[in-house]
């Protein structure tokens, strides 16, 4: 599963892209430094792992973990070809997600693409190429759709739910503030729309907003035009992402413990981003592995266990179940059967975040 990390030139795109992968992409002062995606797989941070091993002392703890891609930035007219524009639209596709990054701050010397500092300006210049070529997609698919309802009256529902789509679009919004049916969303899924991917935007300020970032006007701008959308803005000063992100645990502590932070804001926007993609994880523990299994929210037990390997699927019989929370307040699993907290699980069981699990099978 990816996530595209996307904005205007300039906005911290890739100084962000760095900080959470530290995967070195290369980061200047001046558009299209990002020509091909750079790619980074990243761990998902999970206390619940840290903890889990504490108590197991595992020979080895394995994370969680999604992968980012740094997609050049996007200029006025990329729907038409401008810039990077065909580039960037590609590389929008192959993503399951959307990380939207937008310039709050102020600085003389780092240049923007438009003259100047105008947040709501910079995400509907990047919402809107994005609406025209769902606009293109939806007017190719609906002539389609016509000639194929001469010889079957079905694609008369396509026809509906295309217009229905394309109002929407053609009036600057994207698809994904639509509501869809069960039918719809198979019908919707299959059209690879760039505008109802899910979407996260950042709001990249300055140290110095960070002490006033409820009250700052460029942040809670950008909040009321995710709100339409109903999506999370996350604030944070990509800059200090970036010298924290190179420090070791106690010094990143000890930085954090300054800026009165508890956790980095990179730390938030991966495990948002993973929620954002539908993904959560189940546990297994043991003295050779502490591990986070990623799975889709409503994911059934064989098919979780599937994840483990396709033998367990095939012969499931049960799945012995216990929360993170139950088993930490109890302290073993011993203690946590003792109590009745350890359940057996069925086929028809469907997994929770932060499930710990043995499966039972036999092939």
């Amino acid at each position: 599963m990816k996530l595209g990390i996307v904005g205007l030139p300039n906005v911290g795109k890739s100084t962000l892209f760095n900080s959470i992968t530290k995967a070195g992409a290369e980061c200047a002062n001046y558009p299209f430094c990002t020509i091909e995606p750079n790619v980074g797989v990243v761990a998902v941070p999970d206390e619940r792992l840290e903890k889990l091993t504490e108590i197991y002392k595992p020979e080895k703890t394995t994370h969680a973990v999604i992968e980012f891609v740094d997609i050049a930035g996007l200029v006025k007219g990329a729907s038409k070809g401008e810039g990077l524009g065909n580039k960037f639209l590609s590389h929008i596709r192959e993503t399951d997600a959307i990380v939207e990054v937008v310039r709050c701050f102020e600085d003389s010397n780092v240049v923007h693409v438009d003259g100047n500092v105008n947040p709501i300006r910079d995400i509907e210049t990047i919402n809107l190429e994005l609406i025209f070529a769902d606009i293109e997609t939806i007017n190719k698919r609906l002539d389609k759709a016509k000639k194929n309802l001469k010889a079957d009256k079905k694609y008369q529902t396509e026809i509906d739910l295309l217009e229905k789509i394309l109002k929407t679009l053609e009036e600057g919004k994207s698809a994904r503030t639509l509501e869809f049916n069960e039918e719809e969303q198979i019908l919707v899924k299959d059209m690879f729309l760039l505008t109802t991917k899910p979407i996260l935007y950042i709001a990249n300020v300055s140290e110095e907003q960070l002490e006033s970032i409820e009250t700052d006007e460029n942040v809670k701008k950008v909040k009321e035009y995710a709100s339409k959308e109903k999506a999370e803005v996350i604030p944070l000063c990509v800059k200090i992402e970036e010298e924290l992100s190179g420090l070791e645990d106690n010094d990143k502590k000890e930085m954090l413990d300054a800026l009165g932070l508890e956790e980095s804001g990179l730390d938030k926007v991966i495990k948002r981003s993973y929620d954002l993609l539908g993904l959560m994880s189940f546990l297994t523990a043991g003295e050779p592995e502490v591990r986070a299994w990623t799975i889709k929210k409503g994911t059934k037990a064989p098919q979780a266990a599937g994840k483990i390997h396709s033998d367990i699927e095939r012969g499931f019989i049960k799945a012995e179940v216990v929360s993170y929370n139950d088993l930490i307040k109890e302290g073993t699993m011993v203690a946590a059967k003792e109590k009745g907290l350890v359940r057996s699980e069925g086929k028809e069981y469907i997994m929770q975040d932060g499930d710990i699990v043995l499966f039972k099978f036999n092939v």
